[in-house]
């Protein structure tokens, strides 16, 4: 549970000049445009109005934050800065002279931290595909072999790998990887707690992903960069380098209606009506708004990140009052939607004689991505248990019939992480389970689809991904051992 020692203060909406009845347009705007939220905490004048979680998610958990971890990242060079372990004119080559290619391009030479900060490097595609493909697992070693199309600081593109670099000069510098470096100097501060970070093949920290973090921690780092550094009378961030990182740097497209093209600082993205963002793929977000003394912290599990911001630019922009105002009918309303927030779990609701006829047997799969050979599942009254077996070892996972059973498993690629799942049928011969990461954004759904006495098809669907999400019988057909 959370440590309330380390927690935001909390008031009324109605005393931060909040307006209930906007916040609650709010929470329609997205059901009405289909938008998954998982959690959301909305703070003014550095304490929390409103705040919310989808069950079953819940503020205890930490949630994986993608690429909102970028903005932590730069926050770890800004600090670096300024206690002069590093400089934004540093070349990046200079840090890696057993890794440089035999002949060092002139672009690539000329290349230098704040270039990397910037999304700047002069790189036409994402350099992430070449590190994750370094069969020698030496990321800054690809990195630094792959051509530099254009001169540095010229050319906007945003590229995961150059976040990773910064991540690897940091550690080159100070000895210290992202975790060690910002432990005393952010999250300890901060009062956040059991921050855990992927690393690279060689223990590096990925910098441009991988944070893992809860979502009152997120409110908590847009609060102390809308304080300009400043957290309980101490700074931990120099101003110069807030004003500098959230600033635009470089040109990311012509504007518009985008959030996406309004111009881009150092892993801070600038939006439109005067704010600037932290985001991460499928929905995280962190939104300072320092015209209004506002933070907007978020995770999802959704492709519409645009959809999300306009939501919020629609609902929560007219909900910012410039004095407290009364409370009235829709105060109560707005704190018992809060408290209601649920993903309901598929509840087609069938019954089903194939359960005696499939329970407790073991199916073996044909060869798929997932790499699972055999699943079996075992039902119970209110419960099942879905056992699967692959090259990673063994996952049983107990789902809820109509609801959610919470438990743990590495399934997510989480140590341990929870996860909800449930279990309905579809029709008299199809089997849905459904089992929610409630650390990550992902839902996965398993239809088993009864051919015979022997045979099962199983089809898989995820809710977001950076591939196909439906449609694809990832799994194939699984016949009795």
């Amino acid at each position: 549970m959370q440590n309330t020692d380390v927690s935001l203060p909390r008031k009324s909406p109605e005393e931060l000049g909040i307006s209930s009845k906007n916040v609650i347009g709010f929470l329609d705007g997205l059901k009405a445009h289909n938008i998954e939220l998982h959690s959301f905490m909305f703070l003014r004048h550095g304490n929390v109005a409103a705040e919310g979680w989808w069950s079953p998610y819940a503020p205890e958990l930490p949630h994986m934050l993608f690429s909102l971890s970028k903005s932590f990242t730069s926050t770890a060079i800004g600090m670096a800065v300024h206690e002069g372990i590093l400089t934004l004119d540093d070349q990046v080559i200079s840090f890696f002279p057993e890794d440089l290619p035999e002949e060092v391009p002139h672009h690539l030479a000329a290349m230098q931290i704040r270039h990397l900060l910037m999304m700047g490097t002069g790189h036409d595609k994402d350099t992430m595909d070449a590190l994750h493909e370094a069969e020698d697992g030496n990321w800054a070693k690809a990195f630094l072999s792959l051509p530099v199309d254009h001169e540095p600081g010229t050319h906007f593109l945003y590229n995961t790998g150059a976040t990773y670099m910064l991540s690897a000069i940091l550690q080159k510098a100070s000895g210290q990887n992202l975790l060690q470096f910002l432990h005393n100097r952010l999250f300890e501060p901060l009062g956040i707690q059991h921050p855990t970070w992927e690393t690279c093949p060689r223990g590096i920290h990925t910098g441009g992903f991988g944070l893992n973090i809860t979502t009152e921690d997120i409110a908590k780092f847009g609060q102390l960069y809308l304080q300009k550094g400043m957290w309980q009378g101490q700074r931990l961030i120099e101003e110069q380098w807030i004003d500098e990182a959230t600033s635009k740097q470089i040109s990311n497209g012509d504007g518009g209606d985008s959030d996406w093209a309004q111009g881009y600082g150092y892993q801070f993205w600038r939006c439109r009506h005067g704010v600037y963002r932290g985001d991460g793929a499928f929905g995280q977000f962190c939104i300072v708004l320092p015209e209004h003394d506002a933070v907007i912290a978020m995770t999802s599990g959704t492709n519409d990140l645009q959809g999300v911001l306009n939501v919020v630019w629609e609902h929560l922009l007219d909900a910012l009052l410039p004095e407290p105002v009364d409370v009235d009918e829709w105060s109560g309303e707005l704190k018992e939607r809060l408290e209601q927030l649920h993903l309901e779990p598929p509840q087609i609701g069938l019954d089903s004689l194939r359960e005696a006829q499939i329970g407790g047997r073991t199916y073996k799969l044909e060869e798929n991505e997932l790499k699972i050979e055999n699943l079996s599942i075992e039902f119970e009254k209110d419960a099942a248990v879905l056992t699967l077996q692959g090259f990673d070892g063994e996952h049983k996972l107990k789902l809820g019939r109509h609801h959610w059973m919470i438990g743990q498993s590495q399934l997510f690629n989480r140590q341990d992480g929870y996860f909800a799942g449930s279990f309905t049928w579809k029709t008299t011969e199809a089997l849905l389970l459904t089992i929610r990461g409630i650390e990550t954004p992902f839902c996965l759904s398993l239809e088993a689809q009864y051919q015979d006495e022997d045979t099962l098809e199983i089809q898989q669907g995820i809710n977001v991904s950076f591939g196909p999400t439906e449609g694809k019988p990832i799994l194939g057909r699984a016949s009795m051992e």
